[in-house]
């Protein structure tokens, strides 16, 4: 799995475009609507070497902090315009409000690509980077509000490992989210969708990332993930309640949810 995602890392994005048609782009927007973080959430985002969605999230906080800011001024209407200057300046200075998001990824390659895209798009400010293993988290226990993992969780090898590992990093009351592609209830559209898959995406890999073995491998993975209700099972096995999940695109992908409480 190592070996793929070095070879891969700096075409990922481009392949993520091309496999999924952009569609990608929404499914991390919903993941984060569904967080709902507010500013002085603590995110870990695992095998989340590209930045998607640590800077999803810090546009997502800094909005929430702009409209509270905007409330806030609204309610001192009788401030002198030096007031709300300072007000302004000195909020702005604390845009995230506290939050902060840690991406950790096993892949060097991964957080190298991300940390290029961090720098090159102005992300700074509330932002690290950790390698680190999903199955032996380099963090304390009752640490993080939220932990998401996107398209990571099948290339892990022991997925119960995970899972504990995800419940011991996050305070009580925290917040577990998984995007992941998963299994298609239609079976018109399962089989149009074998076929793309197998047919499709490993030639796109070899056109576009110059890899036809990494993308028939990421394919297979794909296929050999549990499907919603098993991995439903295992969030709850690892101690997680109110486990759900949402199915988006007729179950290409699902959201899996639960809470440590």
């Amino acid at each position: 799995v190592y070996q793929v995602f070095e070879s891969v890392a700096k075409k990922y994005d481009v392949m993520n475009d091309s496999m999924t048609l952009g569609i990608h782009r929404v499914w991390k927007d919903i993941l984060m609507h569904k967080m709902n973080p507010s500013p002085g959430t603590l995110l870990l985002d695992v095998a989340g070497g590209t930045g998607d969605i640590a800077f999803r999230f810090i546009n997502y906080v800094r909005s929430v902090r702009e409209r509270q800011l905007q409330r806030k001024l609204k309610h001192h209407q009788n401030l002198s315009w030096q007031e709300i200057s300072e007000t302004y300046q000195e909020d702005k200075l604390k845009s995230l409000g506290d939050s902060q998001v840690v991406v950790c990824d096993i892949n060097k390659e991964m957080l190298k690509v991300g940390k290029q895209k961090a720098q090159h798009l102005g992300y700074s400010e509330g932002l690290s980077w950790v390698l680190g293993n999903a199955e032996e988290l380099p963090f304390d226990d009752d640490k993080f509000d939220v932990y998401t993992i996107a398209f990571g969780i099948r290339n892990v090898t022991r997925i119960d490992l995970a899972l504990q590992e995800a419940y011991r990093v996050l305070k009580p009351g925290g917040r577990f989210l998984c995007l992941e592609f998963s299994h298609v209830s239609n079976p018109l559209l399962s089989r149009l969708y074998d076929l793309y898959s197998f047919q499709v995406i490993p030639v796109l890999g070899e056109v576009i990332a110059g890899d036809w073995k990494s993308y028939q491998y990421l394919v297979e993975s794909i296929r050999r993930f549990p499907p919603q209700e098993e991995l439903k099972a295992m969030i709850e096995d690892a101690g997680f309640l109110k486990v759900d999940y949402q199915n988006l695109n007729l179950g290409i992908v699902a959201i899996h949810s639960g809470f440590k409480l």
